[in-house]
């Protein structure tokens, strides 16, 4: 009789020391919240876990009022070791010392017979010092980014638990953990942790979950919260978590740049109701004048796509150079977005927004680009 994913995700973490939590490049604040529970419940259980996304620090501003994972990487170099063996059998070590020169690293052995012969020497791949990896809102392993175009082979010799929503997931994981009609990555791990024991949904871990499933729903009011999310919130709320605290953090005052940008990008926007499209154009003057980045971007699309129930697709277009638009879209129908990947020249999935470059000279061609794309598969 096979185990089930219950009994199949204890499997996996039980012979576990120093599981490692993978998120895509600065991470949604579902998955970063997803990650901070993952790891203050994988502590509990005596593990040693290590959270890493590139550009994680970025988004911890966002989360100070949640406890901080002991080890948080931006990069996981240096996480395997390569040994030089000797064979010592006809020939005894004495003595070893290092010495560092300044693009050279020689090692000094004394031998017991005087000389050593190359061929005792052996090069040793060690195993990766991660023995778990769980992988969180990354359909693809490429979605990682630097991550994993550093670290492939880490994905081909660790067991990998697979935890994402998104319909495109390439269910790559030893356990894939996709739930499709789940509101967030959160809600997922929760039943997960909450089969381990009750008792590990702690406050820290409750309140994790919840302000990943308040991110991902917009406080409840995004199609994808269900009956289920709701009642997920409660329990969870009865295990000690704080919505309002939730709420102020997550909802509080923006800084003064985003506030700049948002405002010249609402005075450009653009809407068509047939459609239910709302869009704007971004140039280098909106950035400069705000003091603003392209990173920054995504957050005043949310705030759009937070402000406006009429529309189901929202997207922003920045000129970025002479023959290529920018584009950052969202909508409300998550499936949609999965058919606009072919259109992008780099397209890539960032959470819940698709991004890439338009092979478009302006604004009004890379509009219409998307228009007819739109128009063909308009329900």
């Amino acid at each position: 009789m096979s185990l089930t994913k219950e009994a199949q995700f204890l499997e996996l973490l039980k012979p576990a020391e120093h599981p490692l939590i993978l998120l895509p490049p600065f991470p949604n604040r579902d998955a970063l919240a997803t990650g901070i529970a993952l790891a203050h419940f994988l502590t509990t259980l005596g593990k040693k876990p290590t959270l890493a996304a590139d550009r994680i620090e970025e988004r911890f501003s966002d989360f100070s009022f949640l406890p901080r994972p002991v080890a948080v990487l931006g990069t996981i170099s240096g996480a395997r070791d390569f040994v030089l063996s000797f064979n010592t059998e006809h020939n005894n070590i004495l003595d070893i010392r290092t010495e560092r020169l300044d693009h050279e690293l020689r090692i000094h052995l004394t031998p017991e017979r005087g000389t050593i012969d190359p061929r005792d020497f052996s090069f040793i791949l060690a195993k990766y010092k991660f023995d778990v990896v769980l992988t969180i809102d990354a359909p693809d392993k490429e979605s990682l980014g630097r991550l994993y175009e550093e670290n492939p082979d880490i994905f081909y010799e660790v067991p990998i638990i697979n935890i994402d929503r998104h319909s495109n997931n390439e269910q790559y994981g030893q356990l894939n953990l996709v739930d499709v009609t789940a509101s967030s990555a959160a809600e997922i791990i929760a039943h997960f942790i909450e089969s381990t024991g009750k008792e590990f949904i702690d406050v820290t871990v409750a309140e994790a979950l919840l302000t990943g499933i308040m991110s991902a729903t917009d406080s409840f009011q995004n199609k994808n919260t269900t009956p289920k999310t709701l009642q997920l919130a409660s329990t969870l709320m009865g295990h000690g978590a704080d919505q309002q605290k939730i709420v102020k953090n997550l909802y509080k005052t923006q800084p003064l740049h985003i506030l700049k940008l948002w405002g010249r990008v609402m005075g450009n926007i653009r809407s068509d109701d047939v459609l239910k499209f709302m869009w704007a154009p971004v140039t280098i003057e909106d950035l400069v004048e705000s003091h603003s980045k392209t990173e920054d971007l995504p957050t005043v699309l949310d705030k759009i796509r937070s402000n406006y129930a009429g529309a189901t697709v929202f997207a922003l277009f920045f000129k970025e150079s002479a023959t290529t638009v920018r584009l950052y879209i969202k909508s409300q129908q998550e499936d949609r977005l999965e058919r606009l990947i072919h259109v992008f020249a780099d397209g890539k999935r960032v959470g819940d927004m698709l991004e890439g470059s338009l092979l478009a000279a302006d604004f009004d061609v890379a509009e219409r680009m998307v228009r007819e794309w739109l128009e063909s598969v308009k329900e």
